[in-house]
């Protein structure tokens, strides 16, 4: 599926470039207008636009709220479904969490997305339509000051896709690349395309590593590989040495699993890991229920924590909001 943008040029193959500069401020200042919206185009223009290509590539099917956190089940034009959260955060201001593709072929053991498998990928416009959608749901005066690409999907088995949502989005919002994290398990011939992309933005990036024993990841993480500790420590540094600072830094996400990943051996193995890679944080988060494991007693993950810290391990104990309605990590599945 080509993008609208790329539709346009098809279909006015003689309109100037700032054209298309003119088309996407409209797409993001009337998130749920219309081609009429957007009067810096001709009549003419708008009129042949409106009939072959729609405003927005996503529909509203049914929309869930759990407190501060609200999650959509949308339609693609082929009359698949993917599903998105919007969340209240610390600063009272919105957090999105996007998706990046139709179900994920990670098969993650903890994971409901993964138990879908994979359908497709979704095309730059879904990905930034997400986010328009949202804006279309938010007061006036509110602002979505964070997007995490957390959702459905491996952001990086979709990298064109995400990358070019990325850049279009950056050039569109008010956002800064350190607001929004990309993350992934650890897809790493594409996170080393990354390194070496100059059109790749210099969002954060979190990696989801939940075990640093190679064959308890792998049972927890099927993509994982016999070296994949290695070779990510040694990605993370070729990574911290190119876009390391004090704003840029590296997270670890490890989901915290009764019997699985908690003890204080596997407190003190993740801190020593950290350890060795430098300028990294760690969050902490208890496991959703997914109807595969069970979630760590809160004693069970306050002295994991406090076992990173007390190894000088800067690390921060997530909020797990949103499972009332099936939203938090790990539970989307179009339920």
């Amino acid at each position: 599926m080509i993008t609208r943008i790329e539709q346009f040029k098809k279909k006015f193959p003689k309109e100037p470039k700032f054209r298309i500069k003119q088309i996407q401020e409209a797409l993001f200042k009337f998130p749920d207008g219309s081609w009429e919206d957007a009067t810096t185009l001709s009549k003419p223009i708008r009129e042949e636009l409106t009939k072959s290509i729609p405003w927005m590539s996503l529909t509203l099917e049914s929309m869930q709220e759990d407190f501060d956190v609200r999650k959509a089940l949308l339609k693609t034009q082929d009359g698949q479904m993917i599903e998105t959260v919007l969340m209240m955060n610390a600063k009272e201001q919105w957090t999105v969490c996007l998706s990046s593709q139709i179900g994920c072929a990670m098969n993650c053991a903890f994971c409901a997305t993964g138990k879908m498998g994979l359908k497709r990928n979704l095309t730059e416009d879904e990905i930034v339509d997400q986010v328009r959608f949202w804006q279309s749901q938010i007061q006036l005066e509110e602002r979505i000051s964070n997007l995490v690409f957390m959702g459905m999907g491996e952001p990086m088995a979709n990298y064109d896709s995400v990358k070019s949502a990325l850049n279009t989005i950056l050039d569109n919002t008010d956002l800064g690349p350190v607001k929004i994290t990309v993350s992934t398990v650890g897809f790493l011939p594409r996170m080393d395309l990354m390194l070496d992309d100059p059109d790749w933005p210099e969002v954060r990036i979190a990696i989801s590593l939940h075990s640093v024993d190679s064959i308890a990841r792998k049972k927890l993480m099927p993509s994982s590989t016999p070296d994949f500790l290695n070779d990510l420590r040694d990605w993370c540094l070729r990574y911290l040495e190119k876009f390391g600072n004090n704003r840029h830094h590296l997270t670890f996400e490890y989901l915290l699993i009764k019997g699985i990943n908690d003890s204080e051996t596997d407190a003190k193995k993740l801190a020593r890991y950290i350890h060795s890679i430098g300028h990294a944080k760690v969050n902490i988060i208890a496991y959703n229920d997914t109807g595969m494991f069970e979630a760590p007693s809160t004693a069970t993950l306050e002295r994991f924590c406090d076992i990173l810290q007390r190894s000088e391990i800067d690390v921060l104990r997530r909020r797990s909001l949103g499972s009332g309605i099936s939203a938090a990590c790990g539970q989307l599945a179009n339920q």
